[in-house]
This record gives structure tokens, sequence and C-alpha cells, in this order.
């Protein structure tokens, strides 16, 4: 999921207007570097996890494929607790949410730490998601509403760079603390961070709170995480033997529930999802293709430890050396992808980086224990490049035509969708897998599974060509500067 580490970071910029105007150089960083360490914290640890996937089932004792649960779990709270972060955060002190949130994830990565089966992992990686889902929103808006506007650029600038080093580090970092030291160790790493980031909260950020015009919607908030978590623990089971009943059933109520938020959502002022953005063209067509993309994307950080651990048996720490490639290509493109979008625009980005994204995940397929290192790096590193640029213009693009009244709502909306799509990828990857390990007859998947797993999602990406396709050609031109 490196490459979508800006995914979230953008949006919210209309609460810049509201910021104050006045305000020190020492005050701007210290405030983003605060916040950028619960941003960092939640970066390590997901990108740290995947790596210890494998060892980490393998002490449960359970097939490595089943971890895909302890993943799904928390992208599905983040998805469901997303939308509330922000009505939390106008309604009580800003950093007193902040703090709160902090304290939740720590409590969740001590609970995953002491987990003895998978059902408690499973539960622990959804009270850490609780925390995250509102972490870093409420993080970003304790920013936006605490720093001068002249200093916004240079705040989110300091915000950003240390969230883009968890990805970095994590990979390693992982496969030296499962190679030498124990997997548990990958939770109690987020204790001193979480306790620094809510020290300095409390002593160095200011408290803030914004305007709570909006009624909450509850009733949207229980029938949308029903829906949610219905539909997505449906897909997850789908893939187990056994558990087709229930799945079944789990489909079923979900898109109940889906139809019933649906008409809820027609009928209430400020529901906590409003589908009615999707009538924005722009918008519809970042939310479609981005959620594509999303799939593969939030597959790979599964599919690949495992290839590299059980498929081709290398250890933790050298899985660890080659994952992180994507995230280097990753951080390469940010200082590159203004300058291409003000040359091309956004249509012809999006379809030129989804070819390519698309084509370099494909590859993967084809990997084999015979391949260089350095060719598996490169493939890796471009591919994570591309992958990166088209969430930048997605990122973008979506609220180009956004109203600044509804704003907010769309950032709740796309984030939803963000989480959602990335939980799907890990679902649909665990599916193959599985199926092809049934058809192989063998105790895990081979290397002939593998390459399906990564062909299917690398097909889903591609798809999302269709629909950059449809973007007008001068879509985005006043963010871009692109002259159609």
């Amino acid at each position: 999921m490196s490459a979508d580490v800006g995914d979230g970071l953008a949006p919210g910029v209309e609460a810049i207007a509201a910021a104050p105007t006045g305000g020190s150089a020492h005050g701007y960083r210290v405030t983003a570097l605060v916040v950028a360490s619960a941003l960092f914290m939640q970066q390590l640890d997901g990108t740290v996890l995947t790596v210890a996937l494998p060892t980490m089932a393998h002490d449960l004792g359970r097939p490595a494929t089943s971890l895909s649960l302890a993943l799904t779990s928390y992208l599905l709270a983040l998805a469901l607790f997303i939308p509330a972060s922000g009505t939390l955060a106008d309604r009580l002190e800003s950093r007193s949410i902040f703090c709160a949130a902090i304290g939740i994830f720590l409590i969740g990565s001590v609970a995953c730490a002491q987990a003895t089966s998978l059902p408690m992992l499973v539960v622990a990686r959804f009270v850490q998601g609780i925390g995250g889902a509102m972490m870093v929103p409420v993080g970003r808006l304790v920013l936006l509403r605490s720093v001068a506007r002249e200093d916004m650029v240079r705040a989110l600038s300091w915000l950003v760079m240390p969230a883009l080093a968890g990805p970095i580090l994590g990979p390693p970092l992982g496969g030296f603390i499962v190679t030498w030291l124990d997997w548990r160790w990958i939770f109690y790493l987020n204790l001193p961070i979480g306790i620094l980031g809510m020290v300095g909260a409390w002593l160095l950020v200011p408290e803030v709170r914004g305007d709570a015009r909006a009624r909450f919607d509850l009733s949207g908030f229980f029938l949308s995480g029903a829906a949610l978590g219905c539909l997505l623990f449906g897909l997850e089971l789908a893939s187990r033997p056994g558990t087709g009943r229930v799945a079944i059933a789990l489909l079923v109520v979900g898109a109940v529930f889906a139809v019933l938020y649906i008409r809820h959502a027609r009928r209430v002022s400020d529901p906590i999802l409003d589908p009615s953005l999707m009538r924005i063209p722009t918008f519809r067509l970042s939310v479609i293709a981005g959620s594509l993309t999303r799939i593969t994307q939030g597959a790979q950080p599964f599919l690949l430890p495992l290839i590299f651990q059980i498929g081709f048996g290398l250890s933790a720490a050298r899985t660890g050396t080659i994952t992180m490639a994507g995230a280097v290509g990753a951080l390469a493109m940010k200082t590159l992808a203004p300058r291409v979008l003000r040359r091309w625009g956004f249509r012809r980005s999006l379809i030129v980086s989804g070819v390519a994204s698309s084509a370099g995940y494909a590859v993967c397929a084809f990997f084999r224990p015979d391949w260089p290192t350095a060719a598996i790096i490169v493939v890796l590193g471009v591919a994570g490049f591309f992958t990166s640029f088209q969430f930048t213009g997605y990122n973008a693009v979506a609220y180009a035509d956004i109203d600044k009244e509804r704003m907010s709502a769309a950032t709740s909306f796309y984030a939803t969708f963000q989480q959602l799509t990335l939980s799907l990828g890990i679902c649909i990857a665990a599916t193959v897998l599985e199926l092809g390990t049934l058809a192989e007859g063998q105790g895990g998947p081979g290397l002939r599974t593998f390459s399906l797993a990564f062909l299917t999602v690398a097909a889903i990406s591609l798809s999302a060509v269709v629909w950059n396709r449809r973007f007008d050609a001068a879509a985005g031109a006043e963010m871009s500067g692109h002259r159609p």
C-alpha cells in the first residue's frame, strides 16, 4: 500500500481558508512533525506487518492466506470510522480526539502483540483500525486549522516526508524483526512512537475546534457500517473452505443494508456518505478508476511477501529489502508528477500510467527463484512509480469540480472507498490463492497459483484505463496548469 501513502493528505485543503493568519515557522514545523509521527507510525505498522505474515501464520497454526483477515479487518475499520472522524473533530477539540485516537491505536497494537489465535488478532487489528481512522484525518485537521495560510504548503511538506519514510523503512525493518527477534515486536514498536506523539500533541499543539454545523448521521453510520462490514467479510469468507453458506448469508444481508442506506441517504440532508457526489463526472471517474487501481495495490503487499517466502524460500529479511523497491519508486515520482500533469494533463497521463503500472504488476506473475534480484527490484520500482503517479492524479482531479461546501463530504466518501478497495484487493488475491491451492491439491499455493493471482489483479487494474479515457481532455486543467 506504500504507493498510496499520499491518500488522504490533500483532501481537506478547504480548511486552509480558515487557518489563522499568524504563527511562527517553529510553530508550524512542530505541529506538522507531531501529526506526522502518527502517520509515520501507521504507515510503518502496515508495511512491517506484511513482511511478517508467513511467520505469524506459522506461529498461530494457520495457513498464510488466512492472515488476509488481519489485513482486511484493519482496513474495514478505517472505512467504517473515517467518515465519523471529521464530525467528531468538529464537535470536540481536535487535539483531544487526536490524542485519544493514538491511544486507541496503541491499545490495539498491544492486543495484537498478545494475540494467541487468528480471531484475537483480527479483533485487535480492528481496534487498531478504529484508532487509525481518527488519527490521521483528525491530525490533518489539527494542522490545517492551526497553521498560518502562508505556511501551509511548507507545513504539508513537513507532514508528508516522515510519512513517506514509513513504507521505505517498513519492509526491511519487518524482515529484521521477524528474522532475528519475534513478530510481536512489530506491534510493540508502535509504543514509543505513539507515546511521543501523544505527549508532543498535548504539550506543543494548540487546541482547535471546527464549526459543527451538520447533524451527525447516526442512522446512516450504522446502516453503512452494516452494509460494508457484511459485504467485505462475506467476500473474505467466500474464499474459505466450508464457509460458503455463511458467506452467502453475509453478502445477502450486506446487500439489503446497502439498499436501505441508499434510500436513507436520499432522504436526509447530510448523509454520512453522500452518493449524490457520484453525479459529478470528475469525482465519479476518479472513484471508479481509482478503486480498480487500488484493488491491485491492495493485493501486492499481500502477495509479494508470500511468493518470496513461500514460493522462493527467501528469508523475511531479504524479502523486506526487495519489497521496499516499490516504495522507493513511489517516492521518486513525487517531484515529477506536477510537471508531467502540466505537460500532458490528467486524462492522457492517467491512461499511460495505468497501462504502465498494470504491465509492471503483470510481470510479477513471471517472477521465479532464478530471476536476478536486481531485475525484480527494477520491476517493483517501476510499478511503484507509475502506480503512485496514478494515485496522485486521482487524488487531485477527484476534487476539481467539488464545491467548497461539499469538500468535507467528498473527502469522507473518497477516503472510505480508498480503504474498501484496498481490502477488496486482499480478498480477491486470497480467494485466487485458496482456489489455486485446492486445484493443485497441495498444502500451500504454488508458483503457478501466485502467477494467476498476479495476473488477475493486474487485469483489474488495467480495466481502469477504460474509465480514464472518459475523462474530459480539460479535466482538472486549473489544477495541473495544462492547456489542452
